[in-house]
This record gives C-alpha cells, sequence and structure tokens, in this order.
C-alpha cells in the first residue's frame, strides 16, 4: 500500500517543535500509517510533530502524551535502518505507564536530514540525543526522564551512560533493547569495509527476518522511509566507536538489558559480556526464542519483556 504522505514535503512543511504546531493533513497521515496516533486508545492522544537542529542537522521530533498528568518521560532512541514510525508498542507501553514519550529520527534516517543512514563519527549521534534533551526542557516534561534504545539506538544510551552517566540530565532507568556494541561477524565486516571503501560508497542493503512477527518484514520491504543502502561510511564510524565503547572506564549506572538469543544481527554473547564489565550489576534478560527487532516482535514476547520492565518503574 502506497504510503498517504510524501516524506519530501512533510518534511519541508515543519515548524520548530516547541512551537506545538497543529498537525497538518499530511502529518496525520504519517501518524495513522505508522499508528503512532493510537487511534484505539479511548481518549485521544496528545501529541506533537516537528523539527530541531543538531549540529548541522536538521531532526523531525515528536512527543505524545499520556490521559492524566505524566509522571516521567521516557525517551525513544531507535536502531539503524530505522525511524520513530516502527516503535508504536514501545511508545504506548511508556504512556501506560503515565509517561510522556519523547523521541526524533536520527541523522540520516526517516524525516530527518542527511545522507541515508550514513554518519561521520557516533559523536553525531550523541549531538542528536542533546539536543532532544533541549527540546524535553523546552517544553518541560516532567523527571525523571528515562531512556529506551533499541540496537544502534542502545549504543547511543550506553554511550552516553558510559561518558555522561552522573552527569546526564536522564537519571531515571535505561533500558537497552538489543543493544549494538559489535555486530555479527564483525571480523569479516572490517576486514570487507577497508577492502571495499577505496572503491565503493556503499552496498546493497539486505532486508532479513529479525523478528517472529510475519508481519513485520513485508511491511519494512514496503516501509518509504527505509534506507536501501549500507553506507561504507557509518561502517568506519562504527569501527572508530568500538573500540571508543570496549575502553571506556565502568559505569555506577545500572541499566535494564533485553537480548533475544536467536538475534543474528548483533554479537549479543560478546556485548553481554561487555556490559557487564562496564555496569554495575544490570539486569538482563534473555528471551531464547527472540530476534534482533524486540521492538517489533510479536505481542507474546513483547508482554514477556514489557513485564520484565515493570518491576523497575
Amino acid at each position: 500500500m502506497p504510503a498517504p504522505f510524501t516524506p519530501d514535503s512533510l518534511r519541508a512543511s515543519l515548524q520548530p517543535l516547541v512551537a506545538g504546531q497543529p498537525l497538518s493533513s499530511e502529518g496525520l497521515a504519517y501518524q495513522h500509517f505508522y499508528g503512532l496516533d493510537f487511534p484505539h486508545r479511548p481518549v485521544a492522544v496528545k501529541r506533537q510533530l516537528g523539527r530541531f537542529s543538531a549540529g548541522s542537522y536538521e531532526l523531525v521530533s515528536q512527543v505524545w502524551w499520556p490521559e492524566s498528568a505524566p509522571v516521567a518521560t521516557l525517551f525513544v532512541i531507535h536502531g539503524f535502518y530505522d525511524h520513530m514510525g516502527l516503535y508504536r508498542h514501545v511508545i504506548e507501553w511508556g504512556l501506560n505507564r503515565g509517561f510522556a514519550v519523547i523521541a526524533c529520527d536520527l541523522p540520516g534516517h526517516g524525516l530527518s536530514s542527511g545522507e541515508r543512514a550514513s554518519i561521520d563519527d557516533f559523536t553525531q549521534y550523541q549531538a542528536a540525543l542533546q539536543g532532544l534533551f533541549i527540546e524535553a526542557q523546552s517544553l518541560q516534561l516532567p523527571q525523571p526522564w528515562h531512556l529506551c534504545g533499541q540496537s544502534t539506538g542502545g549504543a547511543v544510551v550506553l554511550d552516553h551512560l558510559l561518558h555522561y552517566g552522573a552527569q546526564s540530565p536522564a537519571q531515571g532507568q535505561a533500558i537497552l533493547l538489543s543493544p549494538l556494541v559489535r555486530p555479527m561477524g564483525w571480523r569479516w565486516s572490517k576486514l570487507s569495509y577497508y577492502l571495499l571503501r577505496p572503491f565503493v560508497k556503499g552496498i546493497a542493503r539486505r532486508f532479513s527476518e529479525n523478528s517472529n512477527d510475519p508481519d513485520f518484514l513485508p511491511f519494512l520491504q514496503a516501509d518509504p522511509l527505509q534506507p536501501v543502502r549500507l553506507p561504507t561510511a557509518w561502517v568506519g564510524a562504527l569501527s572508530r566507536w568500538i573500540p571508543r565503547i570496549e575502553g571506556a572506564p565502568p559505569c555506577a549506572r545500572q541499566p535494564l538489558v533485553i537480548q533475544g538469543q536467536a538475534d543474528k544481527t548483533v554479537d549479543w554473547p560478546h556485548n553481554l559480556e561487555v556490559l557487564k564489565a562496564k555496569f554495575k550489576q544490570p539486569q538482563v534478560l534473555l528471551l531464547p526464542e527472540a530476534r534482533h527487532h524486540l521492538a517489533n516482535e510479536t505481542a507474546e514476547i513483547r508482554e514477556r519483556y514489557f513485564a520484565f520492565l515493570d518491576k523497575y518503574f
């Protein structure tokens, strides 16, 4: 089914997030296409859609408020190739907890500016997160601030915790869903990068079965906001980021880590060892049959990890 919105025109029409711009017909169509309007809820969800600047990027962001006065704020950071439209289940869990929820499309993803799925350095993801904090302050979103990152979004969160943990304005819980430290087959991927770098700027993306939900992969393949190439620049940025994380000093924070054991995207056994060495007793939930994209796993798997998270909130 074709998307009922045009990404370029929607992006160009947006005002700053803090302006509280009423949703245009195209903005409404965009949110409805991805279920971000939550039409099944008994009370209409108050929400905003807009943009903000972070470094050289114009990032598109959204906020949702629960029916009653929010008790906290949940920041949702999406994964590589992803965008905010794929995170309605996590957003709704936050709303059900009474949280305001804020998210943005990272540079090069979704409706935000930048070469598709590319980045020069992972510090630019940190600049995006800092920009999102500034937006949350301007909107007076309530403390405590909780962080939730999936895959590369998990990498953004753990990088923030390791390097800004004690000074972070987000002193609530930190949730890491299938967090990236090293991807699966990293040694071969790194070798391929050094061999290909002089000759190509990217390779065709291969869509993989990264969820047990049979409807998710067809939706991804038809999604108008999905990048179709893996830029070599992103792999180079990852190759510089991994030593930064693996060499970072330990942190006293205690993140909540959820990991599928059928995950073929990240090298999760290695990554869990890194997390256990870097953080003070992280709480880990292993899901034997779960694949990589936990935010879009089956309802039964989501219910299990949301029940785990509920114990800590």
